[in-house]
C-alpha cells in the first residue's frame, strides 16, 4: 500500500463532520467531552438567513476551532463588507477560532478575505475540493489549487485538504466513489498538505417515506468507502446524520419524533407515530424501544451526551423534545460512535 510522502493528517483519528449551522448540531458540539472535542473540527455550511452568532453565543462549541464554509452565500454588494473577516473577528470575541473554507468558485475578493481570516489566529484554512465538479483531472486540480492558494496568500502546508465526494447513493455508486477517491488521493500525494480528509454522505435527503413505529436501517455507505480506501494518514469526514443534498423550502407538516441512530454498518432510523397525539408520549415510546434494542451500546447512557438524553426520555414521558432535540441527540451519538471507530 502506498504511503503518503507528506505529513498526512496531523492526527489520523481526526474527524471533520460537515454540519448545518442549526440548533441541533450546535447543541451536540457544545456537549462534547474534552477528549472528544480535541479530535473534532466541524465544518459549518452557512446558509442565507440569520447570523449564526446568536446560536454560538448560546451554545459555544467545545472544539475551540470551527471551519466556516460561506459557499452558499453571495458576495455582498458593498466592497467594505467582508463576511469571512468580520465573522472571524466576532467568533474570536467568543473564544472560537475560525478556519475559512476555500471553494473553487470563490471570487478573488473572497479568497483574499479568507486568507486574512486564516492569518488572524491559527494560520490555517480548509480547501474543499469536489473532484466531480471542480476538477476532472490532476492538471485541473493543480490549477484550481494554485489559484486558490495564490489569491488567499496561503501555503499548502497551512491548508487542510477536504476531498468532498458528496452523495454515496447506493452500493454500486459507492464503488464508483471509492475509485474516484483513489484517483484524487494519488494527485494529493504530490503536495505537502497539512492534512488530507475524504468526505461523502449516504443519508437520504428525505425520510418521510420510511415506515413508522419500527426501526429501519439505512446503509452507511459513506463509512464503507472510507474504510475500504485503507489509506494511512487520511482523516475521516462525513455529513453527520444528514444528507449532502440540501432540501429547500419550509416543511409544512409536523415532524414525527425521529432519531437517526448510528451503528457500525448502518443507521437505525426511528420515526414514531404510535401512542396517540402527544409528542412527549411518542418520544418516550421511541426512546424506550431504542434502549431495549440490540444496537443500544454496552456503555448505555455513558456513551455520549445524546445517549444520556435518550435514556432519560426512555424513563419518563416528560419533555419529549423537538426536532432540534432529536437532531442533537442523533448527532451527539454519531460523533461519539465515529470517534470510537477511528
Amino acid at each position: 500500500m502506498a504511503v503518503f510522502t507528506t505529513a498526512g493528517s496531523i492526527r489520523d483519528d481526526a474527524y471533520r463532520p460537515i454540519l448545518r449551522p442549526r440548533r441541533g448540531e450546535l447543541t451536540a458540539l457544545s456537549h462534547l467531552t474534552p477528549d472528544d472535542a480535541v479530535r473534532v473540527t466541524p465544518i459549518l455550511e452557512l446558509e442565507p438567513g440569520p447570523s449564526i452568532l446568536p446560536l454560538i453565543r448560546q451554545m459555544p462549541p467545545r472544539t475551540g476551532a470551527i471551519a466556516i464554509d460561506l459557499g452558499a452565500l453571495p458576495d455582498p454588494d458593498d466592497p467594505m463588507v467582508v463576511p469571512s473577516l468580520d465573522l472571524a473577528e466576532e467568533l474570536s470575541d467568543l473564544g472560537v477560532a475560525m478556519l475559512p473554507v476555500l471553494r473553487a468558485y470563490d471570487s478573488n475578493r473572497r479568497l483574499a478575505a479568507h486568507g486574512l481570516a486564516a492569518r488572524m489566529h491559527l494560520r490555517r484554512a480548509v480547501l474543499r475540493l469536489r473532484p466531480h465538479i471542480d476538477a476532472g483531472n490532476p492538471a485541473a486540480a493543480s490549477e484550481v489549487t494554485a489559484r486558490l492558494l495564490s489569491r488567499a496568500h496561503l501555503e499548502v502546508d497551512e491548508v487542510d485538504l477536504l476531498i468532498d465526494l458528496a452523495e454515496t447513493a447506493c452500493a454500486s455508486h459507492a464503488d464508483a466513489v471509492e475509485e474516484q477517491a483513489r484517483r484524487v488521493l494519488r494527485w494529493a500525494r504530490s503536495m505537502p498538505w497539512r492534512s488530507v480528509s475524504v468526505a461523502s454522505g449516504a443519508m437520504p435527503p428525505n425520510l418521510d417515506d420510511l415506515p413508522t413505529d419500527r426501526p429501519v436501517t439505512v446503509g452507511r455507505l459513506d463509512a464503507r468507502v472510507w474504510a475500504r480506501l485503507g489509506e494511512p494518514g487520511i482523516g475521516y469526514a462525513d455529513y453527520g446524520v444528514t444528507s449532502p443534498i440540501r432540501r429547500h423550502g419550509v416543511q409544512r407538516h409536523r415532524q414525527l419524533p425521529t432519531l437517526r441512530y448510528t451503528a457500525e454498518h448502518n443507521w437505525w432510523i426511528y420515526r414514531w407515530s404510535r401512542r396517540g397525539g402527544r409528542s412527549d408520549d411518542r418520544c418516550h415510546d421511541l426512546c424506550r424501544t431504542l434502549v431495549r434494542s440490540p444496537h443500544w451500546p454496552a456503555a448505555g447512557a455513558r456513551f455520549s451526551w445524546g445517549d444520556a438524553e435518550i435514556a432519560r426520555r426512555a424513563r419518563t414521558a416528560h419533555g419529549g423534545g423537538s426536532p432540534a432535540s432529536w437532531m442533537s441527540w442523533s448527532t451527539s451519538h454519531h460523533i461519539a460512535h465515529v470517534l470510537r471507530t477511528l
